[in-house]
């Protein structure tokens, strides 16, 4: 990785949040994107695209090279969705050059559901006093949002509705993961901010789509997930996750871009680290989402949404996670493939994985 350094990014082509601007000069001032030129090293871009680096909304980490993975992909944020232990976790975070993560610490589940076989026994609550111990617990760690794991079986209502009742007490957004339709309804009884994962068992139904807008909540489906478990447990169905996507996008509900990615072999489907998220956006667009708005789902949508207000969009003043690439992801989604240059908070990442066959 190389040393921070004031350069100039000229003739380079932006993605501005909304469109691509002509060829126009970017400036990286230590870990920032700056204004002032003065002194700063010219390196000509010949007219390659420059957006904001990008986030993945669901991660999961064993250790650093998840991080080096992720950056080497263009992937300068990733959303941790579960890591232990906490000493790990710890260990993970601001690590200068490499991808800058947030976390849940660990998730909420109960006795008997499928995750209690091998998580820590301390995320298993059972009853509503538990459920306020157990969010107070993680704050005290430090996690940045609190994460539910709404299997059925797992927590029963009273438990899930304590869990985020507690956390909002408390400033602190609660993220559900539910994969199958009642769990997904379970999450919204509760009033979760964001459900991660997308039913496999069945196509959302109209109603449930109508008060996922109505409620302002989030989504974020991990089509990658879900594709890989049908394809290696023969579980559910596909069309049933990428359909309930389309009608989430065509409703108008908030959708943002997430993988799953981790390397753990106790889980499901183990999902690559950094290139996944090139695989999730492609899938975003053949469920229906523009080019556009599934860039601006790993980029302003999913800052915004995590209330992450220094990334996301390259403007002076933001973090300086940028991803340079030779071909238009406007015109050809699959064009975020094309890395030429990241750089993690000014520091630019030497070894990039590159796949320019559009």
């Amino acid at each position: 990785m190389a040393a921070n350094n004031k350069i100039a990014l000229t003739n380079v082509r932006v993605f501005d949040g909304e469109k691509i601007i002509s060829p126009t000069t970017v400036i990286i001032d230590g870990e920032l994107i700056g204004s002032d030129p003065t002194g700063a090293v010219e390196q000509d871009c010949e007219g390659a695209f420059l957006l904001p680096g990008l986030i993945d909304a669901h991660i999961h980490l064993c250790g650093i090279e998840d991080l080096k993975n992720l950056s080497r992909y263009g992937v300068t944020t990733g959303l941790d969705m579960a890591t232990w232990p906490l000493e790990l976790l710890s260990s993970l975070r601001n690590q200068k050059g490499m991808t800058d993560i947030q976390s849940s610490g660990i998730p909420a589940s109960a006795a008997g559901s499928s995750h209690s076989s091998f998580i820590p026994k301390e995320c298993l609550v059972e009853n509503a006093k538990e459920a306020e111990q157990f969010v107070l617990e993680r704050i005290a760690e430090g996690s940045d949002y609190i994460k539910v794991v709404c299997d059925i079986p797992g927590p029963d209502q009273a438990t899930v509705d304590a869990l985020t009742a507690k956390a909002h007490e408390n400033s602190k957004m609660v993220i559900a993961h539910s994969s199958s339709v009642a769990s997904f309804e379970m999450a919204q009884i509760s009033k979760v901010d964001i459900i991660t994962h997308i039913p496999i068992d069945n196509v959302l139904n109209e109603e449930v789509v109508d008060r996922m807008l109505a409620d302002k909540c989030i989504s974020i489906p991990t089509l990658t997930m879900m594709e890989g478990i049908v394809k290696l447990r023969g579980r559910g169905k596909y069309e049933f996750a990428r359909d309930s996507v389309t009608a989430l996008y065509k409703a108008g509900v908030t959708i943002v871009a997430g993988t799953d990615a981790n390397s753990n072999p106790s889980t499901p489907f183990n999902v690559q680290h950094g290139e996944s998220l090139h695989h999730e956006l492609e899938l975003l667009v053949e469920a229906g989402l523009s080019n556009l708005d599934a860039l601006k789902a790993a980029t302003s949508l999913a800052a915004d949404c995590f209330d992450l207000k220094d990334r996301g969009v390259i403007e002076i003043g933001r973090r300086a996670d940028l991803i340079l690439i030779v071909d238009n992801p406007l015109e050809n989604i699959k064009a975020t493939r094309s890395l030429k240059r990241v750089w993690c908070a000014g520091v630019e990442i030497n070894h990039i994985e590159s796949g320019n066959n559009i």
